[in-house]
C-alpha cells in the first residue's frame, strides 16, 4: 500500500536550518506530484511546496519563499524539503503529501520547533 515516511525535524534556533525527508512507497513515485504540507497548532493545514513528477517545476507559499526548497531523487523514491532561515512562525507538524488513487496519501508528520 501507499506509504509515506517523514524524517529530519527536530528542534532549532531562529536563522537556522533543517532538512526534511520522506520516503515513499507502494506506488510508481516517479510519475506522481509531490507536496509539503504543515500545520501549526490551532491553524489549518497549508500547503507548503510542490513539486512535479520530473522534479523541473515547483512551487513554493509566500511565506517560505526564498528560504525553502523542495527537491526530489526519483531514483531513492524520496523528496526533500530544505529549510533555511528558519522563524517561529515555521514551527509546525509538516507532512509529505500525494494524491494517488484520487485520495490524498499522508504521511505521519515530523514536528519542526523553531525557538530559542
Amino acid at each position: 500500500q501507499v506509504q509515506l515516511v517523514e524524517s529530519g525535524g527536530g528542534l532549532v534556533q531562529p536563522g537556522g536550518s533543517l532538512r526534511l525527508s520522506c520516503a515513499a512507497s507502494g506506488f510508481d513515485f516517479s510519475v506522481y506530484m509531490m507536496k509539503w504540507y504543515r500545520q501549526a497548532p490551532g491553524k489549518e493545514r497549508e500547503l507548503v511546496a510542490s513539486i512535479s513528477s520530473t522534479g523541473f517545476t515547483t512551487n513554493y507559499a509566500d511565506s517560505v519563499k526564498g528560504r525553502f526548497t523542495i527537491s526530489r531523487d526519483n531514483a531513492k523514491n524520496r523528496v526533500f524539503l530544505q529549510m533555511n532561515s528558519l522563524k517561529p512562525e515555521d514551527t509546525a507538524v509538516y507532512y509529505c503529501n500525494t494524491n494517488w488513487g484520487g485520495r490524498d496519501r499522508w504521511g505521519q508528520g515530523t514536528q519542526v520547533t523553531v525557538s530559542s
